[in-house]
């Protein structure tokens, strides 16, 4: 078994983490096969090596048909808009759990895939002040989340990872522009997730937009173990790259380190 550190001194996001461990070595169409178990459509993986500040890592994308709404979670008076039915382009936290019962994945990867979707749409529910099952995704929100978290959850047992720990995280500041008028960054949901737990979080005033999503809290509280520097006395066996998709001004990559278990 292995034990993976993830250095987030640009933040996480779904597809950091995914692009990340693609760039340690996971099998790319490994990850398509056990995707491909969940029985949804309508998206494509796109991997791509790259440099950037002149630093090789992975770039991992998934692409939706009909454009990207990055995660965020599409509220109920949306419904109501003219001239625009969003009946069937919407998914409750309930669909997504009957989405990912319904596959053909392990054990595992339905446990830890719904356990960070329940910590996402618990943070909404808070934020928003609805009943969790009230709580929806807009569709390409939606399937965007559920192929990252559940990909990442397949990533880590085809690489046989058990064990996460994880560098303090950075955020951004000031805010950001979403459907819905401006966010304050961290964004809510993020700062939510915050609530009752100990994870160390810095924030960058030099960086003025989101680093952290909701997408990638969520993957950090449900899988992370212990947060800390590099542990010392561990020989890492590779590191790699995942990049994110903002203009950070700066290097926006998460650095992930895989370290052999030691008996």
């Amino acid at each position: 078994m292995q034990t993976l550190y993830l250095d987030a001194f640009s933040g996480v996001s779904g597809d950091m983490f995914l692009g990340a461990l693609l760039d340690l070595g996971l099998d790319f169409e490994q990850l398509k096969t056990e995707l491909a178990k969940l029985h949804v459509h309508g998206y494509e993986l796109t991997q791509q090596r790259e440099a950037q500040s002149s630093i090789y890592g992975t770039s991992f994308d998934v692409q939706v048909a009909g454009g990207k709404d990055h995660g965020f979670v599409e509220h109920h008076h949306h419904d109501h808009e003219a001239g625009h039915h969003h009946d069937h382009e919407v998914r409750h936290l309930a669909d997504i759990e009957a989405l990912i019962d319904g596959s053909d994945l392990s054990d595992t990867v339905k446990h830890q895939a719904k356990a960070i979707f329940m910590e996402i749409a618990q943070a909404e529910a808070a934020v928003h002040h609805m009943p969790l099952a009230e709580v929806h995704f807009h569709e390409v929100g939606a399937l965007d989340s559920i192929v990252d978290i559940v990909g990442c959850c397949i990533g880590l047992e085809l690489m046989q990872i058990d064990t996460i720990m994880a560098s303090p995280l950075s955020d951004g500041s000031g805010f950001i522009n979403v459907v819905h008028g401006q966010m304050p960054v961290p964004v809510p949901a993020v700062m939510q997730m915050r609530v009752g737990s100990a994870i160390p979080i810095q924030q960058r005033l030099d960086v003025h937009t989101e680093l952290i999503t909701p997408t990638g809290m969520g993957l950090v509280k449900t899988l992370v173990r212990e947060f800390g520097p590099l542990p010392e006395n561990a020989v890492p066996t590779r590191v790699g790259y995942g990049f994110g998709k903002r203009d950070t001004g700066g290097f926006n990559a998460l650095r992930a380190v895989l370290f052999e278990k030691k008996n």
